[in-house]
């Protein structure tokens, strides 16, 4: 099963970034060509059902695999990157950290009003970065049509948190 090969792959890293925090760090998949290549393939099986017209991944790690997927799917990439990253004319949303407050960006050409996007992203935590980008793609006219993550933290509830935006979440390896 593709979530006991994640699960034998990601290491933890204990007190990173802060103390008390346990890193589910996925690098080491990318070590195993095999690997990437199943979990694409298990990613792009549960969505055979799914309209995307766009992949849209988050910075830094959703580029990753959401590129792949979106080769592999046959639709555009589009970054969903910090503030200060893309050249061209942006639409921004900031939105709350538990420790601050962060901002993301997307082009304003990244997709045409009325697209299904798909958001995608390694590690579902708390689900805040993605709902913000969810209402940027929201804002700029686009349809999140589900959400993709390599790993999930289910003890943050982030899943209960993006599942109002769009039931169709996709967790390969559940913590």
């Amino acid at each position: 099963m593709i979530d006991q090969q994640i699960k034998a792959a990601v290491r933890d890293i204990p007190d990173f970034p802060k103390p008390g925090i346990i890193f589910k760090d996925i690098t080491p998949i990318l070590k195993n060509p095999h690997l990437c290549e199943n979990i694409v393939d298990a990613f792009v099986k549960k969505l055979k059902d799914t309209r995307i017209d766009v992949v849209a991944g988050v910075e830094s790690r959703g580029f990753l695999f959401g590129l792949t997927l979106a080769t592999r799917l046959g639709v555009p990439f589009i970054p969903v990157r910090k503030a200060g990253k893309l050249p061209y004319t942006i639409k921004q949303k900031a939105y709350k950290l538990e420790y601050g407050t962060a901002t993301i960006e997307m082009h304003t050409d990244a997709f045409e009003p009325g697209q299904h996007i798909l958001l995608h992203d390694d590690l579902l935590a708390t689900g805040g970065t993605v709902t913000a980008a969810s209402e940027l793609i929201h804002e700029m006219g686009g349809i999140v049509c589900g959400f993709s993550f390599v790993v999930g933290l289910g003890f943050l509830n982030g899943r209960e948190r993006i599942a109002p935006i769009c039931d169709n979440i996709i967790v390969l390896a559940e913590y």
